[in-house]
């Protein structure tokens, strides 16, 4: 992907991007927008609408093509993956997104539900904030409403999650249900020494295929 330049709506907007920031063609941020910080290592894919008052970014953020991101106040962590033509709404008031959070294409990520004429009767409002922790998966084709996703936990493909998911349980459906006791939970617990020896064959796997390895510093005989 060439190297290409962001269009700015709003000339008073302010905008911090660290080293090696890649940006696609036709990356847009709105009028809305005052102050935007990218991290370091950020993947900004084509065809991107940014319209969000404050937005921070940790290092090495991938969001790939066509997809959204508006609203009030968004946070969003280190080493997070976004896919293709997603949403991610915080007009809310606060879209906050951890470390390692992956989001797969299509999905749709609000904190706020809003339609109907609450004059004339109808129940579905809520201007709320939609938190989630470190390591969440929402596999893809996903929508998830104003919730708390604790770290760890997962939402299958198609999964529709309108209430609260706890740590590290797996959740499906639509409306989604834990369904952890019939598939397990995304992380398994682990000992340093486990760790430690799948590294040492990651590391290997990567040497063999002609990598240099010379930087990675080791310890323990890794």
């Amino acid at each position: 992907m060439d190297d290409h330049q962001p269009q700015i709506l709003n000339p008073k907007m302010e905008l911090s991007v660290g080293d090696r920031v890649r940006w696609g063609k036709n990356v847009t941020f709105g009028p809305s927008c005052r102050r935007v910080t990218i991290g370091f290592g950020a993947f900004v894919g084509n065809d991107l609408y940014i319209d969000v008052e404050d937005l921070h970014i940790g290092d090495y953020f991938t969001i790939h093509h066509g997809s959204v991101i508006h609203g009030k106040q968004s946070v969003i962590g280190h080493n997070n993956w976004i896919g293709h033509y997603t949403i991610l709404d915080s007009l809310g008031g606060l879209l906050q997104l951890g470390n390692n959070v992956g989001v797969g294409a299509h999905s749709q990520l609000w904190s706020h539900i809003q339609f109907g004429d609450r004059l004339a009767g109808c129940r579905w409002y809520d201007m709320g904030r939609l938190i989630v922790g470190d390591d969440v998966w929402f596999v893809g084709h996903s929508i998830v409403g104003p919730i708390t996703a604790e770290s760890r936990s997962m939402l299958m493909v198609g999964g529709v999650a309108v209430t609260d998911m706890q740590e590290n349980h797996i959740y499906a459906g639509s409306p989604a249900r834990d369904v952890t006791e019939k598939m397990g939970t995304q992380f398994k617990e682990t000992t340093p020494e486990e760790r430690q020896e799948t590294f040492s064959q990651y590391l290997q796997e990567y040497e063999r295929a002609g990598n240099d390895v010379t930087f990675i510093k080791t310890v323990d005989g890794i």
